[in-house]
């Protein structure tokens, strides 16, 4: 039961940020910022916000400085919206997930072009193979 809570919360909290970064925080180190993950703990007193960030490493940690700057007003804007008695410490991070997954998806993609093609030649041989055996039979 408990867990279920902690992923409401969770998801309110994802959903109320977004909206809080995008139209209320007026800091313009802050760019193009996601919300792509909150992980709450289970007695609701920390919460792990990861961050996409659109840009290069520079404009990463200049938005990243820009939103640990405003965490405290945040946060009670979160205790406020949701009504929670304590609202969660948040703790930024950027979400490298979707750079690693552009990079395996690029590496993928080079295997998959430097690979010769055999699927094409094992077939042959096999028919080939059933023809003889025909044959003889």
């Amino acid at each position: 039961m408990a867990k279920i809570r902690v992923g409401r919360v969770a998801e309110e909290i994802k959903k109320e940020l977004s909206q809080m970064i995008q139209s209320e925080l007026k800091d313009p180190r802050i760019g193009f910022v996601t919300v792509t993950d909150v992980e709450v703990t289970g007695d609701l007193s920390q919460a792990n916000v990861y961050l996409s960030i659109f840009g290069d490493d520079e404009q990463k940690e200049k938005s990243l400085a820009g939103i640990t700057k405003a965490t405290g007003f945040l946060r009670s804007e979160i205790g406020k919206r949701i009504r929670l008695r304590h609202a969660p410490e948040l703790l930024f991070h950027i979400d490298q997930s979707i750079e690693y997954g552009s990079k395996i998806e690029t590496l993928l993609g080079q295997i998959k072009s430097e690979e010769p093609v055999k699927s094409e030649e094992p077939g042959k041989a096999n028919q080939e193979n059933k023809g003889d055996g025909d044959a003889d039979v």
